[in-house]
């Protein structure tokens, strides 16, 4: 998949790809660096000036990486746990005991799929009350042998059906919520994607949250804000610019703690090296927070989201 605003960087990568296959005939080497270079200077010029809507679309990209690719990627020995205990095992969101470094973790994560059957079977990345039930055992289970928990967020929501409400999702949420507020092991939340609503906050109270560079984060997505607003889906692109829903935004009211860097031209492009980068930028978390006094740790975390919502005018 091509993103509109990547199309004339695909094209010259296309043009430089068929320029090399005629290098063996032809000494062209000259203008393929010229085109090397054209094409740098382009994507730079692209991606230092996304617009929020851009952002979003990146966010969304069905290449980017997903919650077990980076598992896969980062971590070793990881152990999957299933069910909540009560009713089902929500695959919508995946958990369980893997080692990043040197720390023994507990990581939990919303999952897409990458097609219509795997996002199906996915159901999309959005949770049932079982998967956020499902969550917070293993939460449970992380506090009660005294190990870290790193949650992944990446979904366009909590699953809205009759069935899930029936089952009670807004209690779900609220109870994670709840209990992650008071979780006696160090919390660090990572935004992969996209962070809708409730959704994405249901697995998102903690210590440390962190933002890649192309994610969005929002009370509301941009076109359910436009539906609201303008009664239209038209105006997203300016709902989107009013919610302030990038890393910049975020970073800057408090909201999230660091942004992530990722490979030039987004995560989608280097599944391998945004892993390293998230690797590393999560072990530099852990041992942190390892030094955080246990006693300290509740009323850091009480305090930072006391914190938000002040501002001056």
């Amino acid at each position: 998949m091509v993103l509109e605003f990547e199309k004339p960087l695909v094209e010259l990568e296309q043009k430089i790809e068929e320029m090399r296959k005629m290098a063996d005939t032809l000494d062209i080497s000259a203008e393929i660096n010229k085109l090397e270079v054209k094409i740098n200077e382009l994507r730079k010029n692209i991606f230092e000036n996304l617009t929020p809507w851009q952002i979003v679309q990146l966010a969304r990209h069905p290449e980017r990486p997903y919650t077990l690719d980076y598992i896969y990627l980062m971590t070793e020995n990881f152990v999957e746990l299933h069910g909540d205990r009560q009713y089902r095992d929500d695959k919508a969101v995946v958990g369980g005991f893997a080692s990043i470094g040197d720390h023994s973790v507990m990581i939990i994560g919303q999952q897409k799929g990458r097609d219509t059957k795997s996002n199906l079977y996915r159901n999309f990345g959005m949770m049932n009350p079982d998967g956020y039930r499902k969550a917070l055992r293993l939460m449970k289970l992380a506090e009660k042998f005294n190990k870290p928990v790193i949650t992944f967020l990446d979904t366009p929501g909590a699953y809205p059906g009759i069935e899930a409400e029936e089952r009670g999702q807004a209690e779900a949420i609220a109870r994670n919520i709840l209990e992650m507020s008071r979780l006696k092991v160090p919390i660090i939340v990572v935004i992969i994607g996209e962070g809708a609503s409730g959704g994405a906050l249901g697995i998102g109270v903690g210590d440390r949250v962190l933002m890649l560079k192309y994610c969005w984060y929002s009370v509301i997505s941009p076109e359910s804000c436009s539906s609201i607003l303008w009664r239209s889906w038209d105006f997203k692109e300016q709902a989107a610019e009013a919610l302030k829903l990038t890393a910049p935004d975020l970073l800057k009211i408090g909201i999230i703690d660091r942004i992530i860097e990722e490979p030039f031209g987004g995560a989608h492009r280097n599944h391998e090296e945004a892993a390293s980068i998230l690797k590393k930028a999560i072990i530099e978390e852990l041992e942190l927070m390892s030094k955080v006094k246990k006693d300290k740790l509740l009323d850091n975390r009480i305090k930072k989201f006391q914190d938000m919502g002040f501002w001056k005018e």
